[in-house]
């Protein structure tokens, strides 16, 4: 079943206390629940309390089953939105962005020579936003509210 279907992804955000930061709650998450994850940012230090940002997908049935007992555990769970955008007028069209943008999200244009974005295409990973060097990639999160 993996692999044969392509479910859509929630990122969502993750915190947890320094009693639950030793458990494998990831691991659990794919094997007990079916479910994949990308982890796009984590802060985890064993003993203390922990923060991270994954980007979770699988059946709609399991994903509610897996965040259920991830609430158990004594995690709490917020949605988190986020999105890359692009300040077309700041983009020198270096390319430094390309090698990193595993979805071509980022991409050369052969007739202009221009580096073109597609968002529908960006998974929103933000490793663009760390290499360029003017600073026209951006991440934006919006917690709903918070």
């Amino acid at each position: 079943m993996p692999g044969s279907k392509k479910y859509p992804s929630k990122i969502i955000s993750l915190h947890f206390s320094k009693n639950v930061s030793r458990k494998p709650m990831m691991c659990t998450l794919a094997r007990k629940f079916d479910l994949t994850f990308n982890i796009l940012k984590a802060r985890i230090t064993p003993k203390e309390e922990g923060h991270m940002i994954i980007e979770l997908s699988g059946p709609e049935e399991d994903f509610q089953k897996g965040l259920s007992y991830l609430m158990e555990q004594g995690i709490t769970i917020q949605e988190v939105s986020q999105n890359i955008t692009r300040d077309e007028d700041s983009c020198m069209h270096c390319g430094v962005c390309l090698s990193l943008c595993l979805p071509q999200a980022l991409y050369l244009e052969k007739e202009s020579r221009l580096i073109k974005f597609d968002s529908n295409k960006c998974t929103a990973c933000g490793r663009c936003t760390r290499v360029c060097p003017v600073n026209a990639m951006q991440v934006q999160i919006d917690t709903n509210g918070e």
